[in-house]
């Protein structure tokens, strides 16, 4: 734990770049299927097992799913919260992650598998990690991604053996540095005691047109790879989402900025002015951004930066979990923290959807499945309600 501010910048740097260089890395193969089990006989649009699509990053993969909700509690099942928690000291993150434990982070909890049932068939080709390069074709500029073909590849895959219904897709945060941006508003708070939002904003500006192409470029490799595997566009749908703040507005966190609590128990080392700026412009930014590249391709638009609204790291209306606070989707934060103690966990799982997160979004899914292929979505929690308490209004 760090004690003051008297500490060393080597060593404080060196933990700030374990803590936060890869929190928010944006993550089954179609070999893997094991989603739903893939039928083997050849199906075609309208015949064979419906199915739904997830494809893109980290916030859509599943990744930090391993957790209900945070809590300082360093052994065994660290106070129910960890689901990847064996007998004594002994985890076992497959349980969570399947054969992905290491890579792509694609967890049982992840939105697809969490929606319920939209379809008969839930696919997750999403990969922690990946940009937008990695859903394009390989013939298109596509580039393998851990050793998975691009995912518009795969989805051909399941296009050709399924009656694929919903593609969901979330990227473009990796494309616009995200895990910077973390790693800098960090540093800024642990070693500088400066702010980070003004040169991170710049820098944002500077990427986000040429990110937004790549998006809409993602848009359409999906459609062309439906149409060469016969499907008419009105014959499935395509729903494009944004992120949810993983941090609170400044004023609504419960740690106050002036000592060390953010880091050493709350996991949100950020000043109240950085997050505001997360909070109440990037988040937007970006979620306006990805709305103009939906209506532009004419696809389903599903906004998510209210989605965590009161359920994020150190948000007051939300507690840890303790011995005697149990683990709750009413009461437990929704979001996975940066973990100052580094004893739990992978660091590439903070500042994600956790377990309690992932359902909510999953149910946010749900919501949208059931609206019109082109409408224009925002998703928000029900405050002291679990996942069944998401509800949609109309997008900014």
């Amino acid at each position: 734990m760090i004690g003051s501010r008297n500490v060393s910048k080597n060593r404080t740097g060196s933990r700030v770049r374990r803590l936060a260089g890869a929190a928010l890395v944006l993550p089954l193969t179609a070999a893997a299927l094991a989603t739903g089990g893939a039928g083997t006989s050849a199906a075609s649009p309208g015949n064979g097992p419906t199915a739904v699509v997830s494809l893109g990053d980290s916030y859509i993969s599943g990744e930090a799913g391993r957790w209900k909700g945070n809590s300082l509690t360093n052994g065994g099942s660290r106070n129910g919260t960890d689901r990847a928690w064996v007998s004594g000291s002994s985890y076992d993150p497959a349980k969570v992650y399947g054969a992905t434990a290491g890579g792509c982070h694609r967890s049982d909890s992840a939105e697809v598998r969490s929606a319920g049932p939209i379809a008969d068939v839930a696919v997750n080709l999403a990969c922690s990690g990946a940009v937008s390069d990695n859903v394009f074709r390989a013939s298109n500029g596509g580039v393998a991604f851990k050793g998975e073909a691009p995912q518009a590849d795969q989805l051909a895959g399941v296009a050709a053996s399924h009656d694929v219904k919903v593609i969901v897709l979330s990227i473009g945060g990796n494309d616009l540095g995200f895990a910077d941006i973390i790693e800098e508003c960090a540093y800024d708070f642990v070693l500088w005691g400066s702010y980070c939002h003004d040169d991170q904003q710049e820098g944002v500006d500077a990427k986000m047109d040429a990110v937004m192409a790549k998006v809409g470029k993602s848009v359409d490799e999906i459609r062309a790879v439906m149409r060469g595997a016969g499907y008419a566009d009105s014959s499935y749908r395509v729903v494009l989402q944004s992120y949810p703040s993983p941090i609170p507005r400044g004023a609504e966190n419960r740690y106050p900025q002036s000592d060390w609590s953010r880091l050493n128990s709350g996991g949100c080392p950020f000043w109240n002015r950085d997050s505001d700026w997360a909070r109440d412009a990037l988040v937007p930014q970006i979620a306006d951004r990805l709305g103009a590249v939906a209506a532009a391709k004419g696809v389903q638009f599903l906004d998510l930066r209210d989605m965590m609204q009161g359920r994020e790291v150190c948000a007051k209306a939300s507690r840890q979990v303790t011995s005697t606070t149990a683990a709750s989707a009413r009461t437990s934060e929704w979001a996975r923290w940066i973990d100052s103690s580094e004893t739990q966990g992978l660091i590439q799982e903070s500042m994600h959807p956790n377990h309690f997160g992932q359902l909510a979004v999953g149910r946010c899914l749900a919501l949208a499945a059931a609206r019109p292929a082109t409408s224009r979505d925002s998703c928000k929690n029900t405050a002291g309600a679990d996942q069944g308490g998401m509800y949609l209004t109309p997008a900014p």
